[in-house]
């Protein structure tokens, strides 16, 4: 997809916040430091529409884009990292998994995982809570330019393994500083469009 309009719309905590429009939504799930607005912003062409911060977990609301007037990408905030309390924490995973097990609109959630490391608990959970709850994910694995070509198979199937990947699901090997895995990652979404 060619982005030419993309835009912010609102930052909502809670159901009756969201958009009102009938737009397929994708959400965009990880921890903290996986690259989620960087994914974003280089799906959409843009440099900072979606704010990348030095400071992991800044994200505390589910944020909406709107691309193309066609959906919404849902930024979900991150997990795994954020220096906040458990009260907060679990006010989040409430809203997170509100928005994720009641949103008619969403049609599929990106998992992104840092393809350095193996998942980390956090990762496993979302994507078993995802197949639990029959919602399409497609798994991103983010920071391909970090790793020699050649290790990509090996991490590719180090995090398959770990995840008990389903072979129904997509798979992407993503960088934002290269932007290889740009048009696999476009094509997987589409799908669900």
């Amino acid at each position: 997809m060619k982005v030419h309009n993309a835009e912010i719309v609102i930052s909502a905590v809670q159901p009756e916040q969201y958009p009102k429009t009938p737009l397929p939504e994708i959400a965009l799930a990880g921890r903290s430091n996986v690259g989620k607005s960087s994914f974003i912003n280089t799906l959409i062409d843009r440099k900072g529409l979606a704010r990348t911060s030095s400071k992991p977990g800044k994200t505390q609301t589910l944020n909406f884009y709107l691309i193309e007037n066609a959906l919404h990408f849902v930024d979900v905030p991150g997990y795994g990292y954020a220096k906040v309390s458990k009260t907060e924490r679990a006010k989040w995973g409430q809203m997170i998994e509100t928005y994720l097990t009641q949103r008619e609109q969403l049609k599929a959630v990106i998992s992104l995982i840092d393809m350095r490391h193996d998942p980390s608990v956090d990762d496993i959970q979302m994507y078993e809570f995802l197949k639990y709850y029959n919602i399409p994910v497609i798994v991103v694995a983010t920071k391909a330019d970090k790793i020699s070509r050649g290790k990509w198979n090996k991490h590719e199937s180090a995090i398959k393994k770990k995840l008990e990947f389903d072979p129904a699901d997509d798979f992407v090997v993503f960088s934002s500083e290269t932007g290889m895995g740009k048009e696999a990652a476009w094509a997987a979404i589409e799908q669900y469009l």
